[in-house]
């Protein structure tokens, strides 16, 4: 049910690609901002997004639209973030709350936190939601709901404004749960970083080689194929900032990967099929598991339906 009276008066999103959009639509239907201003550095997207009429305001310039917000959300690639906030920061009022929508947390808290002004609230997050598509136009309500928000403010956060921003998380539908930065980006590495960047690997690999006519991969793709390509589809900008913004807990999850990928080499090579047997159980139990904590449905083509769009990070 829409929020009687709107969390905050006026939200500055900072980019309106699928996260920027999403929330539009969200603030939209569950009433959490009196205004929304819709910001973007690119003429014909900042177009696309007033077509949609996803704000209520339309500015190019950042520094523009943060002021006077209640609640600035950059949902910009983390590469642009230092620039972005030193843009900003001298426009951000006291007492405003700033946040992001980026994958990693470390990198923002180095390129943002020296630009936040004093008295405004600096609180880093993460919806671990998304789809393969980029976007205005790919934005929707319900992208976050029955997904993790995961905020990692700093030690000295303000309790009531971190608590706010929670509400706010909840009102889109997400649940949530804090951490310190440098946990999150250990732990996205593996869930999130390690696996996009093994489908871009796989899929590239496939694309190279001479032996299999792109033709075959198409024509096969509804085995396993198919699912490495969806996550393969997703925004080269962002990945490619990923992957160097959180450069060290990638290396260690590849190192940790490589050395596993080495045991399975061997298992195959000797023949060792109860190895062979067990990895396979363990990984089935995972998927399991994934299912029974509500992240995932049970079906035969893994819920991913032609008719809806799958969230998936």
């Amino acid at each position: 049910m829409p929020q009687e009276k709107p969390l905050f008066e006026r939200v500055a999103l900072i980019g309106i690609g699928l996260i920027g959009s999403s929330l539009a639509h969200v603030i939209r239907r569950e009433n959490l901002a009196g205004e929304i201003v819709v910001s973007t550095r690119s003429p014909q997207t900042l177009q696309r997004a007033e077509e949609l009429g996803l704000g209520d305001r339309y500015e190019a310039d950042a520094a523009k639209a943060v002021e006077d917000a209640d609640l600035v959300i950059l949902s910009i690639p983390v590469g642009a973030y230092s620039a972005v906030a030193k843009q900003i920061g001298p426009h951000v009022k006291p007492g405003a709350i700033l946040t992001d929508a980026g994958s990693t947390k470390g990198s923002v808290v180095r390129d943002v936190a020296p630009h936040v002004p004093e008295g405004v609230h600096f609180i880093p997050g993460h919806p671990i939601a998304g789809t393969e598509h980029s976007g205005p136009d790919a934005g929707f309500a319900s992208l976050f709901e029955g997904r993790w928000a995961i905020l990692t403010p700093l030690p000295d956060a303000d309790p009531e404004a971190v608590e706010k921003l929670t509400a706010f998380w909840t009102a889109c539908g997400s649940k949530v749960d804090t951490m310190d930065p440098e946990h999150h980006d250990r732990v996205l590495a593996i869930v999130s970083h390690l696996p996009h960047i093994i489908a871009y690997n796989i899929v590239g690999t496939a694309d190279d080689l001479e032996a299999v006519s792109k033709s075959e991969v198409i024509k096969y793709s509804a085995s396993g194929f198919r699912d490495f390509t969806r996550l393969a589809a997703s925004d080269p900008t962002m990945w490619r900032d990923v992957c160097l913004s959180n450069r060290d807990a990638i290396l260690e999850m590849l190192g940790r990967f490589s050395e596993d990928l080495a045991a399975l080499q061997r298992s195959i090579r000797w023949g060792d099929g109860d190895a062979l047997f067990d990895l396979f159980t363990r990984t089935r139990a995972v998927r399991r598991s994934i299912i029974e904590a509500g992240q995932e449905v049970d079906a035969p083509d893994f819920g991913r339906h032609p008719e809806i769009q799958t969230p998936g990070e």
